[in-house]
């Protein structure tokens, strides 16, 4: 699949050759529906007489859940909810072919239907549990829908998928980290839910991955200094736009992101270990026919990560708790 080293190709020339290879092998990422779990699958089904018995459990051992551990899982619950705003931006990618049965339209709708069973689950949980007040949530999620956000990629196709490998991988970090920490506190079914979300998470960050991966092979100078540009700016959360009712934007995520750190479930050193596993995955030492300037991308980099190390070991765990408004 590699070009010669000096033949120039365009983005949109690239996605049309990883079209056709995403179109035979798209159930290495996702799976068929008749196959897939369903948000009904792990809470009470009130067609049953058992219903208000098994809602009963579900609230008394959600009420053993830590304060923190609870914001941490509304925040999670909020930025899935956000999905509509996702897939507008796919919409905006430039250079994509989405013909309705062109592999990438496939992707997209697949990929899709797979991420809005994670709202639609935890959700429901949240409802159920009776300890989140769902109106300020709900402004919540709907602030976040409605503001929209600017994630840095600028419709560019190589950059977005640097960016949805890094989200992905950490959303499986976050959500795997949460249920084991349900687990701990005698949750087991918030533990499971939060299991399969980040099984989902998973196959989709292995998929990005395997996209950015075949454009280096194609097209490495303009991959890594897609890859360099993300990291100058930072991989921002969409998270980092949520707000609660009255609150400026910024403000929200930034006691979300000292629960999460507090916690353990997503911290600074999380971020830095993800670069260190996307520049072993896109064997970034390895790549060979860069131009200059992403020679220049490449040794930016791979001193990143200890950089990084250094300004987190610096930094210290915070302490102050918030009052969420989400939390009755």
């Amino acid at each position: 699949m590699t070009l010669p080293e000096n033949l120039l190709i365009s983005r949109g020339e690239v996605l049309e050759q990883l079209e056709g290879y995403l179109k035979d092998n798209i159930y290495e990422f996702l799976k068929p529906v008749e196959k897939s779990w369903q948000p009904a699958d792990f809470l009470p089904d009130s067609r049953r007489d058992t219903f208000f018995d098994e809602v009963k459990e579900l609230r008394e051992k959600a009420a053993a859940l830590p304060y923190d551990l609870l914001a941490v899982l509304i925040g999670d619950t909020i930025t899935e909810e956000a999905l509509p705003n996702y897939e507008a931006w796919f919409h905006e990618i430039d250079n994509m072919n989405r013909d309705d049965n062109n592999g990438w339209a496939k992707w997209i709708r697949g990929w899709t239907a797979e991420e809005n069973r994670h709202g639609d689950l935890l959700n429901r949980y949240l409802y159920l549990c009776g300890r989140v007040n769902m109106r300020e949530f709900e402004v919540s999620t709907q602030h976040l829908i409605n503001d929209g956000f600017d994630l840095g990629m600028a419709h560019d196709p190589y950059k977005s998928f640097v960016y949805t490998s890094y989200q992905e991988m950490a959303t499986n970090v976050s959500h795997r980290r949460v249920g084991q920490l349900a687990r701990t506190a005698g949750d087991d079914q918030l533990s499971k839910i939060c299991g399969m979300i980040a099984g989902d998470e998973n196959r989709h960050a292995r998929a990005y991955k395997t996209f950015v991966d075949k454009i280096f092979e194609l097209d490495p100078s303009e991959m890594m200094l897609a890859f360099e540009e993300m990291m100058r700016k930072k991989i921002v959360m969409p998270a980092h736009y949520m707000r609660e009712m009255g609150v400026d934007i910024g403000k929200t995520f930034g006691h979300f992101t000292d629960a999460a750190q507090r916690l353990g479930v997503y911290t600074s050193n999380d971020y830095t270990e993800i670069l260190d596993t996307l520049i072993s995955d896109w064997k970034i030492a390895d790549r060979t026919g860069l131009t200059p300037a992403a020679e220049k991308g490449r040794d930016y980099l791979m001193a990143l990560p200890a950089r990084l190390r250094r300004v987190s070991d610096r930094m210290p765990v915070p302490k102050l708790e918030y009052q969420f408004k989400w939390i009755s």
